[in-house]
């Protein structure tokens, strides 16, 4: 999703920009400040968290780039070649990826490729053994489960491909217009909260209408968090431009006249600098899921399972490491004041009914999720996509901010896994794995390219 309008052009009034290309001080909505991400992701967390993405549990991404647009057809398809995704041939897979690894451990792995198979079978055959028959249960239940924020690819599906991300990596592709507008539109007038007062252009998120004033504190939190992921994307191409291409070579590199056209202050009318602190508000968000999922990736049974035992061993302990730094961060968000307000309408939009007695969550309740619902709902909108590249990533960095919404939702039922063996209440897929650190990973990027921004302008001016 690209050229994705947040450019504007100068309007003449001059207004003062927020720290040249970037922003400052206390963000909305939480404690933390912008200089303290800067210092914590630049120098503490980035260099080991690029190190882990591009081992081979996190870099090799099974996705199905052929599923069509639920919305509707008429979908123009990019024809350049930076569009193109070349998928992963079987051979440069490893094996342990591509068995069973998407759950966690050598020997649940084992016992769900039994549990799978009966299943193909049609039913719980009752020669397995009753541990067996339990797991076939529960994690049908779990894969069919409500509790999921994004509407996953079937990657059973024989369209569904495994692509490396190193090889396919996100970067401008020339993708732009009333095409990328569409998708963005969609996503912001149909599925976003948004004040009903507020008419929006075309052009999504143009100068002087991207302001979530009126909300509630929650529905500003998820309106903030498409436009922080928005944001963050706009950075990505700014920064991996296509500078050059020659038939002898294309040089890719920063532009910083796109950068400034899609978040200076005086360019963007005030718009840049909101934009910047709802992409700062993404990453805490993530960081925070990051730190509450720490007691799941602990337990001894779970492996970032590839085959390559030494390999995994040493993933799983970088792995452990980079979640122990992001535990230490001082100035976490606090996901309580995410549904501080109102205490039913907050339990509607995290999808819990409420005994209004009492206020608490009672149970699971269909009919009250806008929030979930709203956020699949986008999920979906990515299989629209005419970029096949931007379909990639945009599908993996929406399934991986899902995962973090999963998370900071799932947090007594984290507390309460067991220390050793399956957890049968709260469980994440190797999809799901891959892509929260991967979407993670970009948002972290991001924040690394502001500073190289800064830089770069400083030395111009």
């Amino acid at each position: 999703m690209q050229d994705t309008g947040q450019n504007q052009q100068p309007s003449g009034q001059k207004q003062q920009p927020v720290q040249g290309p970037g922003v400052s001080g206390y963000l909305d909505d939480c404690t933390c400040d912008v200089e303290t991400i800067d210092k914590f992701n630049n120098y503490r967390l980035f260099p080991r968290l690029q190190k882990l993405l591009e081992s081979d549990y996190f870099r090799y991404y099974k996705v199905n780039l052929k599923r069509p647009c639920p919305f509707w057809n008429d979908i123009s398809q990019c024809g350049r070649r930076d569009c193109a995704v070349k998928p992963c041939q079987s051979d440069e897979v490893p094996d342990g990826i591509k068995s069973a690894s998407y759950k966690y451990s050598e020997e649940a792995n084992n016992l769900i490729e039994e549990c799978e198979q009966a299943e193909r079978l049609g039913a719980v055959d009752e020669s397995l053994s009753e541990e067996t028959q339990k797991a076939v249960l529960q994690w049908t239940k779990h894969d069919d489960s409500s509790d999921n924020f994004c509407e996953a690819d079937d990657i059973q599906s024989p369209d569904a491909e495994y692509v490396d991300l190193l090889l396919n990596p996100e970067r401008y592709t020339g993708y732009k217009g009333p095409d990328t507008w569409k998708i963005w539109n969609v996503i912001y007038e149909e599925n976003c909260f948004k004040p009903q007062t507020i008419k929006r252009p075309l052009n999504p998120l143009a100068s002087g209408q991207g302001k979530s004033k009126g909300l509630c504190v929650e529905k500003r939190a998820f309106y903030r968090l498409i436009s922080g992921l928005h944001a963050s994307i706009n950075v990505h191409l700014s920064a991996r431009y296509l500078l050059q291409d020659t038939w002898l070579e294309k040089k890719w590199g920063h532009n910083i006249t796109e950068f400034q056209q899609r978040f200076d202050g005086v360019l963007t009318e005030g718009e840049g600098p909101r934009r910047l602190k709802n992409l700062y508000f993404l990453y805490l968000i993530e960081l925070r899921a990051l730190s509450k999922v720490l007691p799941f990736f602990e337990r001894p049974d779970f492996q970032l399972f590839t085959g390559n035992k030494i390999q995994d061993a040493e993933n799983k302990k970088l792995l452990l490491e980079i979640l122990h730094e992001i535990k230490s961060f001082p100035l976490h968000f606090d996901e309580n004041s995410f549904f501080a307000g109102d205490k039913k309408e907050a339990h509607k939009l995290k999808g819990h009914a409420v005994d209004e007695s009492t206020s608490e969550r009672v149970r699971w309740s269909p009919h009250h999720e806008d929030f979930r619902l709203h956020f699949r709902n986008i999920s979906r909108i990515m299989d629209c996509v005419g970029c096949f590249k931007c379909r990639l990533w945009g599908k993996l960095q929406t399934q991986g901010l899902g995962t973090a919404l999963k998370i900071l939702f799932s947090e007594k039922l984290i507390a309460n896994m067991p220390e050793s063996g399956p957890s049968y209440e709260f469980q994440l897929t190797r999809q799901e794995i891959v892509s929260l650190f991967n979407a993670f990973g970009r948002i972290s990027t991001s924040v690394k390219e502001l500073e190289n921004f800064r830089n770069l302008l400083q030395n111009i001016h």
